[in-house]
């Protein structure tokens, strides 16, 4: 079962999170010979609003993944909005997927000129 956990987006703005992957003993879970895949909609079977979170595995021993998005990605974000999201991984070695983190994600909207 995958851990949730709920984000913050401010439209218009950096976004940057680290989330980090456990086991179900609760230990920090390494991603060696990992990769990671994220993706934000606002419902689960909607397909014209699926955004990629690009995702970074920087030191796998740690158990941590980033999640960002770039100003202008967070800009094309409807807010407010409340969007659902997953992060899975993939084992390279046998192409095994499983989602370890979900959640919503709400986008708070900047202020229009």
């Amino acid at each position: 079962m995958a851990a949730v956990a709920n984000l913050r987006i401010d439209q218009g703005t950096t976004f940057t999170s680290d989330v980090t992957v456990k086991d179900n003993a609760g230990d920090v879970f390494d991603l060696t010979g990992y990769t990671a895949t994220a993706k934000m909609a606002l419902g689960y079977a909607s397909t014209r609003t699926r955004t990629t979170i690009t995702t970074a595995i920087s030191t796998p021993t740690t158990g941590v993944i980033t999640l960002s998005l770039s100003a202008d990605e967070t800009s094309a974000l409807d807010a407010p909005a409340r969007y659902v999201y997953d992060v899975e991984i993939t084992r390279t070695s046998d192409s095994t997927i499983t989602r370890v983190i979900e959640g919503i994600i709400t986008v708070h909207p900047q202020v229009s000129l």
